[in-house]
């Protein structure tokens, strides 16, 4: 167990592979923590220096009290790569993780070399379906949105042939802390990074999950097209946590965009 003391939040992180190798950032999504990424790190070659953490009000990060705003989930991520030595990193981001992605490109170009922007957007959902998100989860706790969440988390031939995984993903879901999980619908709500990442000009990839119900894959293309020269890639037969369901593809999509940005010789 790493953590990390930044002022106002001690983060939870795990830092693996050798210290002067290429980095490798992961941001994971609402209401779970880093482990979501344990299939793709399996897939990736050596060499690697990969940083997976816990946002605030996550896993074991601090849980401050909501409200929070992306600018301080940004700055939660950029002030851990500060911590770390870590620079021209590649910070892949999955839902929130990669609005904090796109939030870090258009605030610390000086942390990143590149961008993978995965079942996200510049914009989801509207202020007042996180208003209501918030206080169905202030009423009835995250079991009180669990079910449907996980319908628009994992394809239907998932949830049925796979059912250890799915539950696995709701005892995770279900465990995070309700105010940070609170605080982080209402950062997501308030946030709209359209103009920002229209600016970019970074090497960027996007993925999306032809199954996801919460950031479906014409919305995921919308937001990687304003991108300049970006790259797509659409993973079949997943949804919303593409990185759990289908790992060595993801990790297949995410080593080839490494090779092409230098990251990976």
């Amino acid at each position: 167990m790493h953590f990390a003391d930044l002022g106002d939040i001690r983060v939870h992180y795990d830092d693996r592979g050798p210290q002067d190798g290429p980095a490798v950032v992961f941001a994971n999504a609402l209401g779970t923590d880093f482990r979501i990424w344990d299939g793709v790190i399996a897939h990736l070659p050596g060499g690697l220096r990969l940083i997976r953490y816990d946002m605030r009000g996550h896993g074991l990060t601090t849980c401050p009290e909501a409200p929070y705003y992306m600018g301080d989930l940004v700055n939660d991520a950029a002030k851990l790569m500060e911590h770390l030595g870590v620079k021209d990193a590649v910070f892949v981001g999955l839902s929130i993780g990669g609005m904090i992605a796109q939030g870090l490109a258009a605030e610390r170009l000086d942390l990143l070399r590149a961008i993978v922007l995965s079942n996200t957007a510049a914009k989801i959902g509207t202020h007042q379906m996180w208003h209501d998100r918030v206080h169905a989860v202030r009423d009835g706790g995250i079991e009180a949105v669990a079910d449907a969440k996980l319908e628009r988390w994992f394809a239907r031939t998932t949830r049925a042939e796979r059912p250890q995984l799915v539950s696995g993903i709701r005892a995770m879901l279900t465990r995070q802390p309700v105010e940070g999980y609170i605080g982080c619908l209402e950062a997501i709500g308030e946030t709209d990074l359209v103009e920002s990442t229209a600016r970019l000009r970074l090497a960027t990839l996007g993925i999306a999950a032809s199954e996801d119900g919460s950031t479906p894959p014409d919305l995921v293309r919308e937001t990687i097209e304003s991108i300049p020269g970006s790259k797509f890639h659409l993973i079949r037969r997943a949804g919303h946590l593409a990185c759990v369901e289908a790992p060595a593809e993801y990790a297949a999509a995410l080593e080839g965009f490494l090779r092409e940005v230098g990251q990976i010789a």
